[in-house]
């Protein structure tokens, strides 16, 4: 399988704890865990590339859920880390909580705990901006495609909703008021652009993990920040009173992220497959053999993505009705009469591949109305089981998988393919990550497009299928 080149000398490790599976859709060439064990960390952490993934899944689960499961992370991450340096494996690390570039998710609460876990830190540095989703910060403002991100539909998300898109304000918010706006420092776009010794400067004053909110409206402003981190994290740099660059302790900072910064704090060379070769890691058995879409994402994006691809010739809707499984959720023996509507949609799909169609398999449009927030997880989570059970039961006949949908994309990798880590390829589209699954040692890997929910226009999901379809195998 193509990987990219890396210097395999010890160096910085960039660590991403990643809220969902999509938060490496701006990188290549590097493993994506799903465990977190001893061997597997000490395996990611001698891989070549300088990013080492681990997918917590965690805006999935419940505030408590999430931070116990983050604080699991750390504790084995912490010696995991130890031993690597001390070996020589590494020299040295920086950690990135890795969010929404939409604002939804579980902050301050997953950097409050590897705070707790990792540091002490000198900062928390939050950097939402995610250029190739058109999200940008500027001012402190952050926006999605030149609108503030709070009049969008995410931030009315029925368990991560938001009323502002000013920074620090929006921490204000989230922190219940424990970390006042007035406390937020920010590092503004000029700022960025000049670079050099004032920026240094300014992040070297930095102490007491405080709270920065970072601007971001181009690759030049991420490259600055990213070059300015790893000059100070890796050997010092200037004093908090120097005039200029000059010797000092190396700095901590913790970063609360989208996507686009951790490209800029790799500096990772260009990717090595283009899109069409990516496509032509289709699986083939004498022929290509055929794909599968899920779409569990229910943003209304997704919905006129799915009204997109469902008419085009060639793909065949199968709907997940949401209705019925809340009902089976609420009544006696769920399991049971779940796995009797498993089997009749599992039939529907082989079906569909049997007539040489893409079987589409979505959940019903729209948020299900739940009797509290803890009804609505597990609803989330009982349907992305069945989305991931039908398709691991097609997995050896398939081609190349799409799945579309943070949670749907986890449970799919980690418990309907039993998968401990994937090799992550490259983006077919802007933010739309390949990855390898080696779900079989007698076949070849199998390629799934994970499908971030917020992402594109109304034609990428159709482009994404398009692309896959129009490859036969390998050039």
């Amino acid at each position: 399988m193509a990987q990219a080149t890396f210097d395999p000398g010890p160096g910085l490790k960039i660590v991403v704890i990643d809220d969902d599976p999509t938060g490496s859709q701006t990188v290549h060439g590097c493993p994506l865990l799903l465990r977190w064990d001893a061997e597997t960390l000490a395996a990611g952490l001698a891989h070549p590339s300088p990013l080492l993934f681990l997918l917590a899944n965690t805006r999935a689960l419940a505030p408590a859920e999430a931070a116990d499961r983050v604080r699991q992370i750390c504790r084995a991450l912490r010696p995991a880390l130890e031993r690597a340096m001390a070996a020589g494996t590494i020299s040295s690390w920086l950690v990135v909580s890795r969010g929404d570039s939409t604002l939804r998710g579980h902050f301050p609460l997953e950097v409050d705990v590897i705070s707790e876990q990792l540091g002490p830190f000198d900062a928390t540095l939050l950097v939402p901006a995610f250029l190739e989703g058109g999200r940008t910060t500027v001012d402190g403002v952050h926006l999605l495609h030149g609108q503030p991100v709070h009049e969008s539909p995410f931030a009315r998300d029925g368990l991560f909703a938001y009323g502002t898109s000013h920074l620090p304000d929006w921490v204000e918010e989230k922190s219940g008021g424990r970390i006042p706006a007035a406390a937020v420092q920010r590092i503004g776009w000029r700022e960025l652009e000049a670079g050099g010794p004032g920026l240094l400067r300014h992040l070297a004053r930095l102490e007491r993990n405080v709270c920065v909110a970072v601007d971001g409206a181009s690759e030049r402003q991420l490259a600055s920040l990213a070059a300015a981190v790893r000059s100070l994290s890796a050997a010092g740099g200037p004093t908090p009173a120097g005039d200029g660059p000059g010797e000092g302790r190396p700095r901590r900072f913790l970063f609360q992220c989208a996507a686009g910064l951790i490209q800029a704090l790799a500096s990772l060379p260009p990717q090595p497959l283009a899109p069409a070769a990516l496509a032509a890691l289709r699986r083939c058995r004498g022929g290509p053999l055929p794909g599968l879409v899920l779409v569990g994402s229910h943003v209304p994006l997704a919905d006129r993505q799915l009204a997109r691809l469902l008419a085009a010739p060639g793909c065949v809707g199968v709907e997940l009705e949401v209705a019925k499984v809340q009902r089976l959720l609420e009544g006696p023996e769920p399991a049971l009469l779940l796995a009797s509507l498993e089997q009749a949609w599992g039939r529907r799909l082989a079906e569909v591949l049997a007539d040489g169609h893409t079987p589409v398999l979505y959940t019903t449009r729209g948020e299900a109305r739940c009797r509290h927030a803890g009804a609505r997880r597990e609803l989330g989570l009982a349907l992305a089981g069945v989305m991931a059970r039908l398709a691991a039961a097609l997995a050896p006949t398939l081609g190349y998988l799409i799945s579309k949908g943070g949670i749907t994309t986890h449970t799919l990798l980690a418990e309907g393919l039993e998968l401990e880590l994937v090799d992550l390829q490259g983006q077919l589209l802007p933010g739309l990550s390949l990855v390898l699954a080696a779900t079989d040692c007698d076949q070849d890997p199998l390629p799934v497009l994970t499908f971030p929910g917020n992402l594109g226009d109304g034609d990428t999901l159709w482009e994404a299928w398009r692309r896959m379809e129009a490859q036969a195998g390998p050039a």
